[in-house]
């Protein structure tokens, strides 16, 4: 095994070189190639101290491997640095990402697409920790378990982006076995896909947004003739797919995105359909260079799906000294160009602030054309919702209370006030109303134990008990429980 891991390792970082020359990572970036190694020995790191034995033959294995001389203590100071974080074994090691751009940039040539190594670095992982669990002829379980969950955690991410390829000899598999592992259980699960009828129904099935959903039938009936007319060979209209959602809070944006992801995959437009939320704070940084090393990794991850900017209009809204917003959507524009074939954006907020925004750079105009408007919801709409938030959290309303909630909701709903939040209000309403409700049954389960007239023989304790409640009370909202309530 020694001599295939010597192979696999010099292979991984002549990948590695090869990769580096595409100019995939972002400027300033450490070499490819010495990432990769750092990755190879936070994994060693993370394995090791598992057995409980003595280090000489880890210490010397990392040296003869990876060329690191660390004593027990280095070691152990490095292994709580680099892999005691809490999400160490469920996040890729960074090289592996740009060994996946590599992989599936649509800018590289036939030929340079041709060769899947980021397959090939999965396997040299997995042969790494192999290796290295057995140096000592004392492998645990605990290290068995470690390693078999981080390969997992490998082949999970390459089929985020169709690049896994299951080996029928993997060696895993007998590793797994020892350590009453079973992959298939032990991968992230993923939803079971739909097809874009049900997804379609699923979004008629939503209160309201009856432009919203008549727009999004458009598109997916645009995309439909786009597919039939590509398999006859017919020209494609250029179209383009990122979009704007425009609206006020709680009118159901980031809801519709994520459903839109899904329907995109559906269609085949999109490899995995997932959805990637952000804003500004997890795009502007506030240090020179770093705001588009950020944008970079928020690119990465949402590659094959849809990146939805929430108040996206924040990212120019400052033009003063100092504020690096322009410079998200600079990155962002080339990484939109970069990776036209596998990356959406959408971006939302208020509709005169996104126009803004949109006016803010030529680029955004040319690239964001298509637009969908999310009207603020009528009385009635917010009054089913809440009625549908309810019966989700198994709560009822009584006559008085739907009839005190009708009025309320359509009032607020003609108001508009500037903290006017749509479904977000109607949410919170429910959450007040429901710790109003258990104030009063707790009320009035003391008043009906303090009512009782205990027995010669009976404890305080056993006459403080309070009562036990019919189902029908535990449900209902009463009248008095909203209206107390203020928005």
């Amino acid at each position: 095994m020694t001599d295939d891991l010597k192979c696999a390792l010099d292979r991984a970082y002549q990948n590695a070189t090869i990769i580096d020359s595409y100019h995939i990572l972002p400027k300033g970036s450490m070499p490819l190639r010495d990432m990769v190694k750092f990755d190879f020995l936070q994994l060693i790191a993370f394995l090791c101290f598992s057995d409980g034995t003595n280090m000489r033959e880890e210490l010397s294995f990392i040296k003869t491997y990876l060329g690191y001389d660390f004593d027990v203590k280095r070691l152990l100071q490095f292994k709580y640095e680099r892999t005691g974080i809490k999400d160490f074994i469920n996040t890729p090691p960074r090289s592996l990402t740009y060994f996946v751009q590599a992989d599936v940039s649509p800018s590289l040539t036939p030929e340079q697409k041709a060769v899947k190594r980021a397959k090939a670095l999965v396997d040299t992982f997995k042969l790494l920790g192999q290796s290295f669990i057995a140096c000592d002829n004392e492998s645990s379980q605990v290290e068995i378990a470690n390693l078999t969950n981080y390969s997992i955690m490998l082949d999970n991410y390459l089929k985020k982006y169709n690049l896994y390829k299951k080996d029928k000899n993997d060696p895993m598999a007998d590793l797994a076995a020892k350590a009453g592992i079973n992959p298939q259980t032990s991968a992230v699960s993923t939803e079971p896909e739909q097809d874009v009828d049900t997804l379609l129904e699923e979004l008629n099935s939503m209160t309201g947004l009856a432009s919203v959903k008549q727009d999004i039938l458009n598109l997916v009936n645009l995309l439909k003739v786009r597919k039939m007319r590509e398999e006859r060979g017919l020209k494609q209209p250029s179209i383009t797919l990122h979009l704007v959602f425009s609206g006020n809070p709680g009118t159901g944006k980031t809801t519709v995105a994520r459903m839109l992801a899904k329907i995109y995959k559906a269609l085949g437009v999109l490899d995995s359909g997932h959805l990637v939320e952000v804003d500004r704070s997890n795009l502007v940084v506030g240090y020179i260079g770093q705001t588009a090393v950020k944008v970079s990794q928020v690119v990465e991850e949402a590659l094959g799906g849809v990146l939805f900017i929430d108040e996206a209009y924040t990212l120019t809204s400052n033009k003063g000294e100092g504020d690096f917003g322009q410079e998200a959507v600079d990155t962002l524009l080339k990484a939109m160009e970069d990776h036209r074939d596998d990356l959406i954006v959408i971006v939302a907020g208020y509709p005169d602030l996104m126009e803004e925004f949109l006016n803010s750079n030529p680029g955004l105009r040319s690239r964001f054309n298509k637009y969908i408007f999310f009207e603020d919801y009528t009385g009635d709409e917010l009054m089913a919702i809440f009625e549908s938030m309810c019966a989700g959290q198994d709560y009822r309303l009584s006559d008085t209370a739907k009839e005190y909630a009708a009025a309320y909701l359509a009032d607020r709903s003609k108001q508009h006030l500037d903290n006017y939040a749509n479904a977000r209000d109607v949410r919170n309403f429910l959450e007040k109303a429901m710790s109003n409700q258990a104030t009063r049954i707790v009320g009035l389960t003391k008043n009906e134990t303090s009512g009782m007239h205990s027995k010669p023989d009976q404890s305080e304790a056993a006459s403080q008990e309070p009562l036990p409640l019919e189902d029908d009370i535990l449900m209902t909202l009463e009248r008095e429980d909203l209206e107390s309530i203020q928005l």
